[in-house]
């Protein structure tokens, strides 16, 4: 089995606020990221994907079609957005580091041609990720 994974890397803003808690309870929970005008992350996304050497090709998959793919599914849609606003999922799901990285696996995992998805991991700062491995 091997292992191939791109890096790729987008900016985005959000806020935490959940309405079925107090204006207070938001606050106390989520402090400054509470901000109904948000604030913006420099995210590094890291897409690994598993599988066999292809004995035509000797690759797992053409790495083009992956940064195809996390361009078409992730970037369009989140780089240089207000996640809470501009990406439907987060309108009724907060939009924290580890939400977003499930939401990049939906997004990706049936669509990819070759192999398949092994993990997600999502940087929200350089010493700050979260890694997701799909559904056990």
């Amino acid at each position: 089995m091997i292992y191939v994974t791109r890096r790729a890397e987008f900016s985005a803003s959000h806020y935490y606020h959940n309405p079925e808690l107090s204006p207070e309870e938001n606050r106390r929970i989520f402090g400054k990221c509470n901000n109904p005008h948000g604030h913006g992350h420099n995210y590094t996304l890291e897409v690994t994907v598993a599988g066999d050497v292809d004995s035509k090709t000797g690759m797992v998959l053409d790495i083009k079609d992956l940064k195809q793919l996390v361009e078409d599914e992730v970037l369009q849609s989140m780089d240089h957005r207000f996640l809470n606003k501009e990406v439907p999922v987060f309108s009724s799901t907060l939009p924290t580091t580890e939400n977003i990285a499930v939401e990049i696996w939906k997004r990706l995992a049936q669509k990819l041609p070759n192999g398949k998805l092994h993990r997600i991991r999502l940087y929200e700062t350089p010493d700050l990720y979260v890694d997701y491995f799909g559904e056990a």
